[in-house]
């Protein structure tokens, strides 16, 4: 688990916001870059840093998420002001920044529990205008020109994503990489649609003010860029085509206030009306770019680098998620999975039991603990 101690932090925060005391705690509920609340003096802020150990490429790009925020500030985005980023390592072990604490809500249940159905359905169509006014920046407007490449993102995403997942512990994972094949063949062509893509825009990524249900900081910018709007559309609306256990959706919920996905999309285009509905694809994209973003938490967890220790336990969302996108895009996955016992000794996952398949002459294995997927010779 990452540790940050206050005494190496205290001479840096006192060189630019003056003397005072340092106290960090620990934020939790990520999966992602290690977050800390710093008081320093009577001054309240954030710091989010690089977990330890290694990562794939490309990912937890702090210093895109520094410069997002601080190019948005003067927008009618709401993000929280980003005060400094220090990118050598030898201060807290891997680069951070800093910026202002925010107070608000964070809701990782997008049943939103415990509000009225009145304020469930204003949070709702808070973040979708707020996403829109998000895409309606245009990036050379703010310094962004160069934030990513404009044009044909989703072949270059796809490619990203499935390298990623070649590179992980469900690099033979058949149904995700059927996945992507399958992402691939129904790519729509190239609109030239291009906005600021945040990447990982959700409910639980917002902070929603204290006593109102409305939006007033955007959070985790990590994987933003310049790419579709429908890329951030299609991963928004993922709750209406997920379960409550898988990771807070709300399909088959019937929680009241919640407004349908269709209204909620018209909420989105009644402020970028140039921008379509987005299509199966754009759905089942995202579907499977968050089942890869799991397995790459789950193997941090593994390596004992995680935000959060127990994040090994989210490994068999990768697999559920990649079910919910072959339902999207009309089909069901061909597997006959069978129960058989783990013949890892012992299962790093503690699971005693894992799924198998047969396709061809090969056999498919996946633990459904950790997640972990290989393919074996065919069953005799």
């Amino acid at each position: 688990m990452t540790k940050v101690a206050p005494e190496r932090l205290n001479p840096f925060l006192s060189e630019r916001f003056g003397p005072g005391e340092t106290r960090l705690t620990r934020i939790g509920g990520g999966q992602s870059n290690p977050t800390f609340i710093v008081d320093h003096g009577d001054r309240r802020m954030v710091l989010r840093k690089r977990p330890d150990g290694g990562i794939l490429r490309g990912a937890h790009a702090i210093d895109r998420e520094f410069r997002v925020m601080r190019a948005l500030r003067d927008t009618d985005v709401p993000v929280p002001h980003a005060l400094v980023f220090h990118d050598d390592p030898d201060l807290l072990g891997t680069p951070f920044y800093l910026m202002d604490f925010v107070e608000g809500r964070v809701f990782p249940d997008c049943r939103l529990p415990g509000l009225s159905p009145g304020e469930r359905r204003e949070i709702y169509l808070s973040m979708a205008g707020t996403l829109a006014r998000l895409h309606a920046v245009r990036p050379d407007a703010v310094g962004l020109a160069d934030f990513g490449r404009p044009g044909d993102y989703f072949a270059r995403q796809l490619h990203r994503w499935t390298s990623q997942l070649r590179a992980s512990s469900l690099a033979n994972d058949a149904s995700l990489l059927a996945l992507s094949e399958r992402l691939a063949a129904l790519q729509p062509p190239d609109d030239g649609l291009t906005a600021i893509a945040h990447g990982d825009f959700r409910l639980g990524n917002m902070l929603i003010h204290p006593r109102e249900p409305r939006v007033i900081a955007v959070l985790d910018w990590e994987l933003s860029t310049i790419g579709h709007p429908l890329a951030d559309l299609g991963f928004v609306v993922m709750p209406f085509h997920t379960s409550p256990d898988e990771y807070g959706g709300i399909l088959g919920s019937q929680t009241p206030g919640i407004p349908s996905e269709a209204d909620f999309i018209d909420a989105y285009r009644a402020i970028c009306p140039g921008v379509p509905a987005p299509q199966p694809f754009h759905i089942a994209f995202a579907l499977f770019r968050f089942a890869v973003i799991f397995v790459g938490i789950a193997d941090r967890a593994r390596a004992g680098n995680a935000a959060d220790p127990e994040a090994w336990r989210l490994a068999p969302l990768a697999g559920r998620l990649a079910e919910r996108a072959w339902q999207v895009l009309g089909k069901t996955q061909p597997p006959l999975w069978m129960d058989r016992p783990c013949r890892r000794s012992p299962c790093r996952c503690r699971c005693s039991m894992l799924n198998s398949r047969a396709k061809s002459r090969a056999t498919f294995r996946r633990c459904t603990g950790c997640g972990i997927g290989w393919s074996e010779s065919a069953l005799r």
